[in-house]
């Protein structure tokens, strides 16, 4: 039986990942976090999963969680999500950053997701790491796309588009849920074409 692979990207209305500082500062989740959101985040990271990272989103989630200098990195969700295993894929990494459990492995993405998810007795979910994500979901190999979309459009600030590399894939809605009046999250079944 194959695991169950998750990519789990956060997003602004027009598609942006994050945004440049050029004189507006939104803050972690565009500023738009609530209760609902954070209850929420802690309740899936709660769940025993492996976490995929690609090397550059794993640099910058350790980096920020581990340091603490964020406020966000004390949200629940955030304090559990560093005590998941982590399987990182990236030739350039040669330790863990501080994250507890975190695996380096080099070599081709889909090769060793697909072995992953033959081997892994529990559900792997994939943050942002968009480089990684469009690879595998143009191999097939996302069975989940869970995008939240902040009601923000970072229009002249927009950087990192979630989908811009992702090929052509249809989507089957197979969840939607509002959190705090205006956050969509989205789940959707991706096929590629």
């Amino acid at each position: 039986m194959s695991a169950t692979y998750t990519w789990d990207v956060f997003s602004t209305l027009d598609g942006y990942g994050s945004y440049a500082d050029h004189g507006i500062d939104w803050g972690g989740y565009w500023s738009k976090q609530g209760p609902e959101l954070l209850e929420h985040r802690a309740e899936i990271f709660a769940a025993e999963q492996r976490i995929v990272f690609g090397a550059t989103t794993f640099r910058e989630v350790a980096g920020i969680l581990t340091s603490g200098e964020d406020p966000n990195s004390q949200d629940e969700w955030n304090v559990r999500l560093m005590r998941l295993p982590a399987t990182v894929i990236s030739s350039t990494l040669h330790d863990s950053l501080g994250w507890h459990d975190a695996t380096i492995v080099r070599g081709d993405a889909v090769d060793t997701i697909s072995r992953l998810k033959e081997e892994s007795t529990v559900p792997l979910r994939s943050l942002a790491s968009m480089t990684l994500n469009w690879a595998l979901m143009a191999a097939g190999l996302v069975d989940r796309l869970q995008v939240t979309i902040f009601p923000v459009i970072t229009g002249s600030n927009g950087i990192s588009p979630i989908l811009r590399g992702a090929g052509d894939v249809d989507l089957e809605l197979l969840e939607s849920r509002t959190l705090d009046h205006d956050i969509q999250e989205l789940t959707y079944r991706p096929t590629p074409r």
